[in-house]
């Protein structure tokens, strides 16, 4: 396993919209146990392959507390969405130490693949709900600060690029 780079807004890759995965084969296991020890080395709850510049609908989440319980969506897709949403404060590994309130359908219910190739449906709530449609932004190229105004994405942009040009990314 390695950990891999993360790309960091506004860096124009992570627009780069995903293609699905055709064959879960050893290069895409790699690239999930890659993902995954980067997402804990970083540390976060959920990376998109678009994050490391690997332009593949590939997910990684892991809510717990142990870092025990890693959940694998390939090729995922929204298939039902609540009407009811709810308003998230989130915050990004492509976006560090930048945190704003993102309002999300509640719940969701989602169809991927497993690192096995089989088909799965997961009915999402709370946070896991929240992580699994912000990753997906991430395979569709949308960073969450797009759901912010303007001025507040040219701030943090602004920040960012600063912190780049001094080395602290």
């Amino acid at each position: 396993m390695a950990v891999l780079p993360i790309l960091h807004y506004p860096d124009p890759r992570l627009h780069t919209v995903a293609k699905p995965v055709g064959e879960i084969n050893q290069k895409v296991r790699q690239l999930v146990a890659d993902m995954a020890q980067t997402m804990y080395e970083a540390p976060g709850i959920g990376l998109a392959a678009t994050q490391v510049n690997v332009h593949l609908q590939v997910v990684v989440i892991d809510l717990s507390d142990e870092r025990n319980q890693l959940q694998v969506f390939i090729n995922p897709e929204i298939i039902w969405a609540s009407e009811e949403t709810k308003v998230w404060q989130e915050g990004c590994l492509s976006v560090p130490d930048f945190y704003d309130e993102v309002n999300r359908p509640a719940e969701v219910k989602v169809k991927a693949l497993n690192l096995d190739g089989e088909t799965f449906e997961l009915h999402a709530d709370g946070l896991l709900a929240v992580c699994i449609q912000h990753e997906m932004d991430h395979l569709k190229g949308k960073v969450f600060v797009e759901y912010l105004s303007a001025l507040k994405r040219m701030r943090i942009a602004g920040k960012l690029k600063k912190k780049l040009k001094a080395g602290e990314l």
